[in-house]
């Protein structure tokens, strides 16, 4: 770790009377019938190492239980807590709680994952380091009863990354393929007022986040597991390849936004690719009617 981390390597003690000279980070929990998890991942917010830190949690139409372990986990402590009484998407949720927000830099942390106690130090300490408008990390990805499952990327038996991940001007590479995990981003409040928050239009967030983004800020890599991911049945992630999936209208829609943006042949070349990627997956899942789309891309 460099001299200019908040936190000298060889001092790890935080002084709580230095709070306010730090920057905020502003945590936006989004719960959508999450009753199961949703106290762990708040409980995983009380316990970061850094000290500065805002909660939002918005419950998104919830009929599962959700709303009242939500507030079983407050104890007086101050939270803001949006309470939709309907379900209005995941991107309009979190725009909910960024435009409540303060935070120089902002996690979405769905309700089922979990921050590692270091996450949100370290976030910060790769945003004083770089120049990045966006920081990632790896993820330990585990079940319903958090038990490992794996880590995103590869790693040997010491626990040493062993693939080459990309940082620092990514847009090519996320038109090419997917290879950030969402829930390790956090990122820097200028680059989602610059997006306007996420696009409401859309049925899932990342992709679109990603493009957009990384045509004008950087991108830093942080080497550690610092977040879990529960992997569940049935979750917004696993209804993105299931048959005649919603989400591949929107994947559609992302690649028409990619073809505005792009300023290369290499990146014309590489949305090709992705196009006759996604063709494949419309065979696969029956979305015949959105070829034609992906086809005029190409």
């Amino acid at each position: 770790m460099k001299t200019n981390s908040i936190f000298a390597k060889n001092n790890q003690r935080h002084d709580i009377t230095r709070m306010n000279q730090l920057p905020l980070v502003s945590v936006i929990c989004l719960c959508h019938n999450h009753a199961p998890f949703v106290r762990e991942s708040i409980n995983s917010v009380w316990k970061q190492s850094y000290p500065n830190i805002e909660l939002i949690v918005v419950d998104d139409g919830s009929s599962d239980g959700s709303k009242e372990a939500i507030k079983e986990c407050f104890n007086g402590k101050d939270v803001s807590f949006i309470d939709l009484p309907t379900s209005i998407g995941n991107c309009a949720a979190f725009n909910k709680g960024f435009f409540k927000s303060s935070g120089k830099y902002i996690i979405d942390l769905a309700a089922d994952d979990c921050l590692m106690p270091e996450r949100v130090l370290k976030g910060v300490n790769s945003f004083i380091q770089s120049d990045a408008g966006v920081t990632f990390c790896d993820v330990l990805n585990v079940d319903k009863d958090c038990a490992p499952l794996n880590t995103h990327y590869k790693r040997n038996q010491k626990d040493e990354l062993i693939e080459k991940v990309p940082y620092g001007d990514v847009y090519l590479e996320l038109i090419k393929r997917y290879f950030i995990s969402p829930p390790s981003m956090m990122i820097k409040r200028d680059v989602l007022e610059e997006l306007n928050g996420y696009d409401e239009s859309l049925s899932y967030e990342d992709f679109d986040f990603w493009i957009r983004s990384a045509r004008n800020w950087n991108y830093a890599f942080t080497d550690e597991v610092l977040v879990k991911k529960r992997i569940v049945p049935g979750s917004l992630s696993d209804m993105q390849f299931r048959s005649k999936s919603i989400h591949q209208k929107t994947t559609l829609k992302v690649c028409q936004k990619i073809k505005e943006l792009n300023r290369t042949k290499a990146e014309d070349l590489a949305l090709r690719i992705r196009c006759l990627y996604e063709i494949k997956q419309c065979i696969v899942q029956r979305n015949f009617s959105l070829i034609p789309g992906f086809i005029k891309l190409i």
